[in-house]
């Protein structure tokens, strides 16, 4: 491990310090701040000169800010001559437009893909990407983690009897199929619209959610009005007690004030993006996954398999 360096950008040190202290090792040193003019003004403040090296920032929001100093971040390692450079993205900002979904519009995964590659990454380790197909826009090697050992493994200390777990749409099927078998849960799906982006449109439940205990599974939330609107309806159909589990807690917008005042009896997120102090509301549960990312770490560097972190 001696030549294993871990760094932070500003985006989620807590979460990088966690690493850290897994990995029995320090945060390497930078100094990163901004010019005057908003420009990001950055510089490594020990030698990585044929290092492995681990750069731990989500994309989240602000995602322009957060994007630019990975970017720079990257530049300024590859010019100092680090052997390998890993881009750690816990949340990967820009996953949902992953394609033309009418006419005229990018498909801003893509680029971002490109940018990191022209940086100067050579690995990037992700956490539940919107959709798994999007690593298919990098050459670079890209290692896809999921949350899910984090969160089953709390849930299966919760010991929620007669449980559901519910899809929130029908994309979601299948990471809520997974939660179910491994949860020995009923599964229910619900069918909603989406008329334009951030507002959705709740039809009606598939499955049986009657007197049962509901547990909404998500990749992302982020102004929750998809999830509330669900609870809405899960609360008239009949469910009793009301809770979710979802990976990356985005809360942009009106996200915190829609779950305070929703039927949600808790919602499980992990802290792949910082929650700051004033979005930390009593509902709000937050797990880490440091572990799970260390691991991976210290397998990238051993060379070993990472295959060993899915369950």
């Amino acid at each position: 491990m001696s030549n294993l360096k871990l760094f932070s950008g500003k985006a989620n040190p807590e979460l990088a310090q966690q690493i850290a202290e897994y990995l029995g090792i320090s945060l390497g040193k930078v100094k990163l701040r901004r010019f005057s003019d908003g420009e990001v003004n950055f510089q490594i403040l020990e030698n990585v000169r044929g290092t492995d090296a681990f750069i731990v920032q989500p994309t989240g929001p602000p995602s322009d800010r957060n994007l630019m100093e990975l970017l720079i971040m990257i530049d300024a390692f590859k010019r100092a001559s680090a052997r390998r450079i890993t881009a750690v993205i816990p949340y990967f900002g820009y996953a949902r437009q992953d394609r033309k979904d009418k006419p005229r519009v990018p498909i801003s995964s893509r680029l971002v893909a490109d940018l990191l590659s022209a940086a100067g990454a050579h690995r990037l380790l992700f956490m539940d990407l919107h959709a798994g197909q999007i690593q298919g826009f990098f050459n670079l090697p890209v290692d896809h983690l999921f949350a899910k050992p984090v969160l089953i493994s709390h849930l299966k200390r919760m010991n929620i009897p007669r449980l559901t777990v519910v899809s929130p749409d029908a994309g979601g099927v299948e990471r809520a199929r997974s939660f179910a078998k491994q949860l020995k849960a009923s599964l229910a799906i619900i069918d909603k619209r989406r008329p334009q982006e951030n507002v959705a449109d709740v039809m009606h439940i598939v499955g049986d959610v009657e007197g049962r205990n509901v547990l909404i599974i998500d990749d992302i939330i982020d102004t929750s009005g998809t999830l509330v609107k669900a609870t809405a309806a899960l609360h008239e159909t009949g469910a009793d007690r009301i809770l979710a589990a979802v990976v990356h807690p985005v809360l942009s917008g009106p996200a915190i004030q829609r779950l305070e005042s929703s039927f949600f009896e808790k919602i499980i997120v992990t802290n792949t993006l910082d929650v700051p102090p004033e979005k930390r509301i009593a509902k709000l549960e937050i797990l880490s996954v440091a572990r799970l990312l260390g691991e991976a770490i210290k397998s990238i560097h051993e060379e070993t398999s990472v295959s060993k972190l899915f369950i």
